[in-house]
Parts: C-alpha cells; structure tokens; sequence
C-alpha cells in the first residue's frame, strides 16, 4: 500500500497509527502542503483525490480519501487488533470521540481555514492563534469530561481504540501551537499511554518530516 500524506496532517497521523497497529506494510509518498502553495493541488495530485487533501491509500486495487474512512476500510480488512470495541456502546463512544477531534475540532484549525483567516479575511497571525485556541478548548473541554467520567486506561477500555488514533495527533497539534493543555490531565495521560506504544511513536511526525 501507499500513503500519500503530510507528516504534520491529524487525518494522516491518525491513519500511520492504524496502519502501524494493524500491521500493514506501507510506503509514505510525502505531498508538501506547505511550499510553493501546496503539493495537494498539483493536477497529478487531484487526479489522485480530487478533493486536494490528505491522506489518500493506495491499496492496489483503489484509492481511498478521508481519513475515517480508510480507518473504517483497515478495520474491516484487518480485524485485529480491534480498533472499535466489540460492546455496541463502547463502540459508538469510540466514534463519538473520534468525531468530535475528526468533525468538531480539526475542520476549524485545519491548514485551508487558517490560511484564508489570514489571507483572505485579513486577521494578524495572534487572531489566528487566537481562534486555533479557542477551538481547542471548547473541545478539549468536552473530552475531557467524557474520558474522566468512564476512568479507563484509554479513551474506550484498556486498549487503544478509534478514538486514541483522533485525540493523539490533535494534542500534538495543540502542543505544537502552544495551546494551555493543564485542564485536560486525563487527556495528557492517555496520551502519554499511547506514545508509550510503538505503533503510536513511529507514526510521529518527527520519524516522517521530509529529509
């Protein structure tokens, strides 16, 4: 398989990490979303995902977009390690926090809006932060309430599930912008749980930034 991904894109994070724990083998091909305007919308690109954006999986017979989905795809071909709990609802709670980071938190922080904050609507880099940190919050905030009430190892039970592969890349994320993380204790402990395991510390941005 191929994953064409930015190391320092949440949606392709969150796919190394399945891919890492189910244990498929798979080659990165970097897309800069960065230099010269972006890789992403390149014509030999968009002919790959019309959509211009990271991650996409080669698998050989398809290509495959949006994160979620190829996670959903992985699960359904490689069953083990489960990434969603088999107790119905264990399993929702897994989503429901994966949707929060996936659909509520990333959408609004993500690379396209903070550029057309500052370009196209005209706000200094400290409103843009402003705003990333906001949105952090107020989610954060509603994570945090969720995984301190079920007082688990991880976000859904003992091991790691959907919901860990969302929350890891976001916090790096938030780390990254220097986003106030002491509210969030449950939070940063099951971080740390999770970058104790390999399949979470070798999908790490820093074993994937360009050479």
């Amino acid at each position: 398989m191929k994953l064409f991904h930015y190391y320092r894109s949440s949606s392709s994070y969150r796919v190394r990490i399945a891919l890492n724990l189910k244990g498929v083998s798979y080659q990165c091909v970097g897309v800069d979303l960065v230099a010269d305007g972006g890789a992403q919308y390149a014509p030999e690109f968009t002919a790959l995902n019309p959509e211009a954006r990271v991650p996409a999986l080669d698998t050989g017979q398809a290509i495959l977009t949006q994160s979620l989905a190829i996670i959903e795809y992985l699960e359904e071909c490689y069953p083990e390690p489960r990434l969603l709990p088999r107790d119905p609802e264990q399993r929702a709670r897994s989503r429901a926090l994966a949707h929060l980071v996936a659909c509520d938190i990333q959408p609004l922080n993500n690379l396209g809006v903070l550029r057309y904050l500052e370009t196209e609507l005209g706000h200094a880099k400290q409103e843009t932060l402003a705003w990333y940190r906001h949105w952090i919050a107020r989610g954060f905030t509603a994570f945090e309430t969720h995984v301190a009430a079920n007082n688990n190892t991880f976000c859904c039970g003992d091991e790691p599930t959907l919901a860990d592969l969302c929350l890891v890349p976001q916090v790096y994320n938030a780390q990254r912008f220097d986003c106030p993380l002491e509210a969030y204790p449950n939070i940063l402990q099951i971080n740390e749980r999770c970058l104790a395991l390999d399949a979470f510390a070798e999908a790490a941005p820093e074993n994937h930034a360009p050479k």
